[in-house]
């Protein structure tokens, strides 16, 4: 690889993992419907610019190398299971996807936390780059239990160059297949992994998933509903509206904010009948963490030229694999089954999200 082309890629791996800044934001939530149905959605947020992202699509049988700060000369391996997703930044560089199996996985900003080993030129056979591993998952392994497995053999390594701390951040990872087990693998401390068992269904950001899971416990007087009329200190209290017992839920779009609404949102959900109504009642909960691109800068700051910070929402059904997604362009839902996709054939490549930069504005004037 020449050393343009190198530093290009380590410039979209930093802008893709590691950016400082407005919007590093990405909510996630999993549930299961009554028909059976398991659900993986989250938000892929960035306001500083467009992320350009694509559909993927990836065959069976392709040779892949992954890249590494010398080049692309990194672990090399012939995908397995077929693939579709959503990238940023660059083609090669999905940020959530699912494979033809059911198993999901994506990648989260995890600034100021996330943390690896610098790369080791002698274990270049063995190394995977942080902005590829979803991939690398996606196109070897068909369980969560495979994919832990396979995380051993291999080296997890930055491409982009160490902050001014000298810290190699890095995101964390949501892994989840058809059986509806769902894991965050996090990596700190310059490279201590651990695996956690995602058993709340939700996944932001910052900081590490024991601290948002303890968080939790500053909420323990919220609950679903409106608190009843009552008298006290000689007043009659009511409440102005609905959902008065969550008043106190954090509003805000930071990590641990949004981390508790989710929470909340996800398990007051009457739980939907079926595909249809888990994927559509999954859009209508991550409404809810669209962020407005003004609410990210101050205000003699210029505000770039994107319609929304929350660049693309994706839902994953791992049950009956299919990628659902709406853009920050056009907020029509989108879905890709994967059992219709011959990954024997298809060629390898990428695709854009949106036919057209405008979403079409229908005409119902009587």
């Amino acid at each position: 690889m020449n050393k343009h082309l190198l530093s290009a890629v380590s410039v979209c791996c930093a802008a893709a993992i590691t950016a400082s800044g407005p919007a590093q934001a990405c909510t996630g939530i999993a549930f299961e419907a009554k028909d059976g149905t398991r659900i993986q959605a989250r938000t892929i947020e960035w306001s500083g610019y467009d992320l350009k992202a694509k559909l993927a699509v990836w065959p069976r049988g392709v040779k892949k190398t992954a890249y590494t700060p010398q080049g692309k000369n990194g672990k090399t391996w012939t995908t397995r299971y077929g693939v579709v997703g959503a990238t940023t930044v660059m083609d090669e560089f999905i940020t959530e996807g699912i494979n033809e199996k059911g198993l999901s996985a994506g990648i989260f900003f995890f600034s100021h936390y996330g943390s690896l080993a610098p790369y080791n030129p002698k274990k270049a056979a063995k190394s995977v780059s942080d902005a590829e591993l979803v991939p690398w998952l996606l196109t070897n392994f068909a369980t969560v239990d495979e994919a832990l497995k396979g995380l051993k053999k291999i080296e997890i390594i930055p491409i982009a160059a160490a902050d001014e701390k000298g810290t190699y951040n890095t995101g964390h990872w949501r892994i989840a297949d058809a059986t509806g087990r769902s894991v965050v693998l996090e990596i700190t401390n310059k490279g201590e992994r651990h695996i956690y068992e995602n058993d709340l269904g939700v996944l932001t950001n910052s900081p590490d998933f024991p601290w948002h899971k303890a968080n939790l416990n500053n909420y323990i007087n919220l609950h679903p509903g409106t608190i009843a009329p009552r008298e006290f200190g000689g007043t009659d209290m009511f409440s102005f509206g609905a959902s008065s017992a969550l008043l106190g839920l954090p509003g805000d779009f930071t990590p641990p904010s949004r981390f508790v609404r989710a929470f909340f949102f996800l398990h007051s959900l009457r739980q939907p009948a079926d595909t249809y109504a888990a994927v559509t009642q999954a859009f209508h909960i991550l409404n809810a963490f669209d962020i407005p691109l003004g609410s990210e800068f101050a205000l003699d700051q210029q505000i770039p030229d994107i319609p929304s910070a929350t660049q693309v929402t994706c839902v994953s059904d791992t049950t009956r694999p299919a990628f659902y997604y709406r853009t920050m362009y056009n907020s029509q839902i989108r879905k890709v089954d994967l059992a219709k996709i011959d990954f024997s054939a298809i060629p390898y490549g990428t695709y854009d999200l949106d036919e057209t930069p405008r979403e079409e504005i229908k005409d119902r004037t009587f």
